[in-house]
């Protein structure tokens, strides 16, 4: 172990607009996308929407993958690997709450326990996040919102109240974002997450291009990602796809750090060993105490 000053590296941005229907999720998507990278050949969006990306095609040749039912966590990680192997900058995802809908269904669907059932669910889920977070590529997901209730007393009686918008999506997404736009009726902007420091506490705003500009600069502003940054980030890896994606998305290392990655990858294989020789044994105790 070893400290070490503090530095914020170049990034690409984990962003998300939510709001409702009629909001401008996907219009300002757009035009963040375009300040982000100065060019709608390097956008791509992931429409889930029925097409409503295309509703928009007046404001550039942007790219466009409709990505159909069923909206399981598999499908959209396939669909942001075509983004990014056919050289995109900037994908966005319009929407995430498709995912967590078809997750929730396919939840309600599973027979016996309904708690346990979760560790079919949660895996999955968290792989598609992660999947978001290790992209090469700037990430823009929207978040359809409805409204929410709670219920309170009042003269003795259980009364529902309005409580705000609340995500189509698994509570504590919003953590995993960089960047959290909340976009109203009136299409206006106001941060209600954000780490960059550039919206907190700023009145709203209508999202243009200057907007991704400004995130843009943010983002480019921070110092240089190095070899060792990588070999930290293979040590914490947990996974063999942990390491597959990091290989992946920074190729200019794979030479000088080819051993690194070798050595995590049979220090995971060998922790699996274990782990399954420890649950053998178990059983096998337990057969014997019966």
């Amino acid at each position: 172990m070893q400290l070490q000053k503090a530095q914020r590296k170049r990034a690409k941005i984990r962003m998300a607009l939510q709001g409702p229907s009629g909001s401008g999720k996907t219009y300002s998507s757009l035009l963040l996308a375009f300040g982000l990278c100065g060019n709608y050949n390097k956008v791509a969006v992931i429409d889930t929407e029925n097409h409503s990306a295309d509703l928009y095609a007046h404001l550039g040749d942007y790219n466009v993958l409709t990505l159909k039912a069923p909206y399981n966590p598999e499908r959209y990680m396939e669909a942001l690997a075509t983004c990014e192997k056919a050289g995109m900058e900037v994908i966005i995802i319009d929407s995430i709450s498709h995912e967590w809908d078809n997750l929730l269904d396919y939840h309600s669907s599973l027979p016996g326990n309904s708690f346990t059932n979760w560790g079919k669910i949660t895996p999955r889920h968290n792989e598609f996040v992660q999947r978001i977070l290790q992209s090469p590529c700037h990430i823009i997901a929207t978040l359809r919102t409805k409204q929410d209730y709670v219920l309170n007393e009042k003269n003795g009686k259980m009364v529902p109240e309005k409580v705000g918008l609340k995500a189509v999506q698994r509570d504590g997404l919003d953590y995993e974002f960089t960047l959290v736009f909340d976009l109203d009726i009136k299409n206006y902007a106001s941060a209600s997450k954000d780490r960059t420091g550039l919206f907190f506490a700023k009145p709203e705003q209508k999202i243009s291009p200057e907007t991704g500009i400004t995130i843009r600069k943010w983002c480019e502003s921070g110092q240089e990602i190095t070899a060792d940054d990588i070999t930290a980030r293979i040590n914490d890896s947990q996974s063999i796809g942990e390491l597959l994606e990091l290989y992946k998305h920074y190729p200019q290392f794979n030479a000088a750090l080819q051993p690194e990655f070798e050595n995590r990858k049979r220090q995971i294989l060998i922790g699996k060993e274990v782990t399954a020789q420890l649950a053998t044994q178990q059983i096998s105790n337990n057969g014997k105490h019966e």
